[in-house]
């Protein structure tokens, strides 16, 4: 990877707390790399620290695009997290250097490779009819609803979702098929750009303690007054960024709902239940090569992926 021939535009993948950004900034640091998020809720600013998102210290110098790019109130999709990456890439490109992207969103990553899936056009009407029944008959009707006609979407959007359950809902009616078949129903074509997928990864016990650490580390951090400041500035809870992992513990703790052992039992819970998830996306990916991270040192997994980007065809994908 040495003299004038350019990296290959990289992503790094892989579940929550695994190491990835280490792993991205080593590389970066030595090959001239700027770092893309590529995580669905980090694009939030004021959510630094439930999030995840790298501090100044981490990143030490190296260039970080999509963190805190929207204020909390404003609504963010797949498609939104797609168009802002092609916006990064071309400014990072026109600099004469290469994107790293570094998440562990499973869809958003999908899309961002493949594409986005054709998703049928919606009658206003049909539109209008669903939000009136959420207001009239309830968010847990229609979810109960979605259960019938997409179990899988029901199992993975909660109860108190309104916008994606209606959203499925949408999809359901208008197409007589499931927003589930067609989200897993990727066209099989080549990928948007050449680029490289490394999947990090941990045996599942060393992943569990991680997490735990760094929900522990978290709070120590300042979670919960992040959560605080964003409620006593008058952003309403029911936002989409405080759908984010752990937000819903945080505000039921500030409205006396749970105790703090039981805040950070259930959120440690939680995070390893949705690394088991990110885990159930990647094994779907193709030409994914997956590195094993066994310890807390990402120079351990450096050498792997740099041997593997080194003997990478011209022409990946």
């Amino acid at each position: 990877m040495s003299g004038a021939t350019p990296p290959p535009t990289l992503i790094l993948a892989g579940p929550t707390a695994v190491g990835k950004t280490e792993l991205a900034v080593e590389l970066a640091r030595r090959h001239g790399y700027e770092l893309v998020s590529a995580d669905s809720m980090q694009v939030y600013r004021g959510l630094e620290i439930g999030t995840g998102q790298p501090t100044p210290e981490q990143l030490r110098g190296v260039p970080l695009h999509g963190c805190g790019a929207l204020d909390p109130a404003e609504p963010f999709s797949v498609k939104h997290f797609v168009d802002l990456c092609a916006e990064y890439a071309q400014a990072i490109r026109s600099r004469g250097r290469t994107p790293l992207f570094v998440g562990g969103s499973g869809m958003y990553l999908r899309a961002l490779r493949w594409g986005l899936f054709e998703a049928p056009p919606v009658p206003i009407s049909l539109r209008r009819r669903l939000r009136k029944d959420v207001e009239t008959l309830g968010v847990q009707a229609l979810h109960a609803r979605l259960s019938r006609l997409d179990p899988a979407a029901a199992g993975r959007i909660p109860a108190t979702d309104p916008v994606r359950i209606v959203r499925a809902l949408e999809v359901a009616e208008t197409s007589g098929r499931s927003i589930t078949s067609l989200q897993t129903q990727w066209p099989a074509r080549r990928a948007r750009f050449p680029h490289r997928l490394i999947v990090l990864t941990c045996p599942r016990p060393a992943l569990a303690r991680r997490i735990n650490r760094r929900v522990e580390a978290m709070l120590a951090k300042g979670w919960i007054e992040e959560v605080r400041r964003l409620l006593e500035s008058g952003r309403d809870p029911t936002l989409h960024c405080f759908k984010a992992l752990g937000y819903r513990q945080v505000l039921s703790h500030l409205a006396g709902g749970m105790t703090r052992p039981a805040l950070v039992a259930e959120i440690q819970a939680k995070t390893r239940q949705f690394a088991r998830r990110q885990l159930t996306w990647l094994r779907k990916e193709a030409d994914a090569r997956w590195i094993a991270h066994g310890g807390e040192d990402p120079l351990q997994a450096l050498s792997a992926a740099e041997n593997w980007l080194a003997a990478a065809a011209p022409e990946p994908l």
